[in-house]
């Protein structure tokens, strides 16, 4: 509304350099109760006030209202102005539409009363009765003086029949509106016909959810009374709505930037469509024959659950001795973690080849194993300690560190000798593999 207003502006040319307000001199019946100061009004906002009030000479109200906004000036041949109630005390306002383009611009008054200002007649304008005027009628002593002029009507108008013709051709507007209106129910007769017609067959199922009509309204109830109750809250909502749209806006405009570039992504997928479309035919028929083997599946499952019932008897006992066997399988792990991180497997290998290259030696008696007598002062028995035969650990640990060391590099030697001997021993075809498997049973080789 105030966009257009706007445009009304800019084409009819309207400024107001001298900043001065655009006053319009609106003549009404009845301005009873419309004081100077009040406000005016458009589209319900505030664009000026009332800047006087006077009585023309054929007894009518003369208001003359100021636009302080320039943007809803000017006023054109179409525009109205009705005196309305402002709040519950009587006070009034003035709200005014300033009409269109398409009417040329009010009369401006040129002398008189209101030079200067902008005439608009009483036949644009409108003074409702006061709702307490029409309250009055039914109390003492209004009811009677109203009695008294119904009865003395025809008295009251003898000799004014200029006065009545008057008030007929101000009755114009509302009898031309009232015929328009007769016009068109004549021609939405057979809807109306229609419409009585079909109103059983409506309101049959409103009579029969009644109840639940009336539950509605109750809960309606309950639900207004809730919002009565965060009244507060609900006109905060209202008041914080304005900044919320300033920080939605740039929310807005980056979402339209979204959807300009997405707008070519739009368009492929738009041109994929098709390719899609033929995609989705030719899952049809999987989708059939998948729903026939899915269909073969639960009827297989159905047939085996009974089968797969009779089997948890055994999987309770298999859990149990799966439970019960729990303690050895842990001790088991540890045991052949141990194994494995200090060589076991590897010095048991070892052991039983040492042992069978220690007695595969052979002469004229028979096969003997190979001895290595130790010939010191500590291998006899003693019960008291012998000088340098200590054998506890905290003593002499470098010595026989030394000693251990200087053994473990003998044995290496004489062991990569037998192994390089027995390797040129085969063919060169099996050297490679022959050499692999002395490495594992005597350990790697330097």
């Amino acid at each position: 509304m105030i966009v257009a207003i706007a445009a009304v502006v800019i084409l009819s040319g309207f400024s107001s350099s001298s900043g001065d307000p655009y006053t319009v001199r609106a003549i009404f019946d009845d301005a009873a109760f419309a004081v100077q100061g009040e406000d005016v009004r458009i589209a319900g906002a505030n664009v000026g006030s009332i800047q006087s009030l006077g009585v023309t000479a054929n007894k009518q109200a003369a208001v003359t209202v100021a636009i302080s906004d320039s943007r809803f000036a000017p006023f054109y041949a179409n525009a109205t102005c009705a005196i309305r109630p402002q709040s519950l005390i009587g006070e009034q306002y003035v709200d005014c539409d300033p009409g269109s383009s398409s009417a040329p611009p009010l009369t401006r008054i040129t002398r008189g009363p209101g030079t200067g200002s902008y005439l608009l007649p009483v036949t644009r304008t409108s003074s409702p009765i006061d709702s307490d005027i029409v309250q009055d009628i039914s109390t003492e002593p209004v009811r009677e003086s109203l009695s008294v002029i119904i009865d003395e009507l025809g008295t009251g108008l003898a000799a004014r029949g200029s006065d009545l013709n008057a008030v007929i051709h101000r009755a114009n507007p509302s009898l031309g509106d009232t015929d328009k209106v007769l016009k068109i129910l004549a021609a939405q007769n057979h809807v109306l016909a229609q419409l009585a017609t079909s109103s059983d067959a409506v309101l049959a199922p409103l009579a029969r959810e009644s109840r639940q009509i009336s539950g509605f309204i109750t809960h309606a109830n309950t639900t207004s009374v809730a919002s009565a109750a965060r009244a507060a809250d609900i006109s905060r909502t209202f008041r914080l709505f304005p900044s919320f749209l300033r920080q939605l806006r740039p929310l807005m405009a980056d979402l339209g930037a979204l959807a300009d570039q997405g707008t070519p992504l739009m368009t492929e997928l738009g041109q994929s469509a098709s390719a899609l479309g033929r995609q989705y035919a030719n899952l049809t028929p999987f989708a059939a024959k998948a729903r026939t083997a899915l269909i073969n599946l639960g009827v297989t499952a159905q047939k085996a659950q009974p089968s797969l019932v009779a089997t948890l008897p055994l999987a309770q006992r298999l859990r149990r001795l799966g439970a019960s066997g729990e303690p050895a399988a842990a001790n088991l792990q540890r045991l052949t973690e141990s194994l494995d991180n200090t060589g076991a497997i590897e010095q048991l290998m070892k052991l039983l080849f040492n042992g069978t290259a220690a007695g595969n030696s052979f002469d004229s008696l028979g096969h003997y194993v190979r001895d290595e007598p130790l010939v010191s002062s500590c291998t006899n028995y003693a019960t008291t300690p012998v000088p340098g035969c200590s054998s506890n650990f905290s003593q002499a640990r470098q010595a026989t560190a030394v000693h251990v060391s200087a053994r473990s590099s003998r044995v290496a030697r004489i062991t990569d000798q037998v192994v390089a001997a027995a390797v040129r021993a085969v063919p060169r075809s099996s050297q490679t593999p022959f050499k692999g498997l002395l490495a594992y049973l005597f350990g790697a080789t330097r």
